[in-house]
């Protein structure tokens, strides 16, 4: 069974690239939010396997969203994603709990390899 994966990002060409990689990879695409706000509600209905979590969003930042959803569900899995020079950011989400993090623009081998890595375990 593909595993279910939902996508954080304000941006909708980012989605859409994500989501194009995925879907190539085998992975299923469960939902795609355009924000944190969003994300925090779809992780609660739609419980995916994984979400890639954009940092820098409107409403609710990636960092926000990030600690809403561990705070709902410990085990949550969720890759970052970051413009070059974001390393402080990317330092608090790994401390609060994101599991791995993948630069833009996304590289696709790099994608696929956070992904598996982290449904693998």
């Amino acid at each position: 069974m593909a595993k279910r994966i939902l996508i954080t990002d304000d941006a909708l060409f980012m989605r859409v690239t994500l989501k194009n990689i995925l879907t190539q990879n085998g992975f299923e695409v469960v939902g795609e939010a355009a924000n944190g706000r969003e994300a925090v509600e779809l992780y609660s209905s739609l419980k995916p396997d994984l979400v890639t979590m954009d940092i820098t969003m409107p409403e609710m930042d990636g960092l926000e969203a990030l600690k809403q959803i561990r705070a709902s569900d410990p085990q949550a899995k969720v890759v970052m994603c970051t413009a070059m020079g974001q390393k402080n950011m990317v330092v608090e989400a790994v401390q609060n709990g994101a599991k791995d993090f993948i630069v833009k623009p996304f590289q696709p081998e790099r994608v696929i390899e956070a992904v598996s890595k982290l449904l693998a375990a």
